[in-house]
């Protein structure tokens, strides 16, 4: 699978996901071009869930929940795309995917804003370059 390719699929994995999952945050930052250490799953347990840290520059940092927390994926889409616009909004209905988001003109949608948001940032980064990292 290629970039433009893996990056559209991890999109759709975001629209799918009904609630956050730390998989799929290590494979948002892999995607996003950062090395990824994840926790060995035998590790996690309730009180510490999985989880890992990446390396930005030649510090590694603590993996951020970015399909939990708007704040880290805005902090994500800022790091990798700085000049994009974005929007985020929440649809008043019975609808599980209760969240749209626009990135770049690319939209996704989610039961919360930060999945919207992963999605429609990922689908922008596939269609503007090959290479993410």
């Amino acid at each position: 699978m290629d970039d433009r390719n893996h990056l559209l699929a991890l999109a759709e994995r975001c629209e799918a996901s009904s609630k956050p999952n730390r998989e799929l945050d290590a494979d948002i930052y892999e995607a996003l071009g950062f090395t990824v250490r994840r926790k060995p799953t035998r590790l996690a347990t309730r009180r510490t869930p999985a989880g890992g840290i990446y390396q930005q520059g030649s510090f590694w940092k603590s993996l951020g929940a970015v399909s939990a927390d708007i704040d880290v994926a805005v902090s994500l889409l800022r790091e990798k795309a700085p000049g994009w616009s974005w929007s985020l909004q929440c649809l008043a209905s019975d609808d599980s995917l209760a969240f749209q988001a626009l990135v770049a003109e690319c939209s996704g949608q989610g039961v919360m804003g930060s999945l919207a948001l992963c999605a429609a940032m990922l689908r922008a980064l596939a269609r503007k370059e090959p290479d993410v990292g």
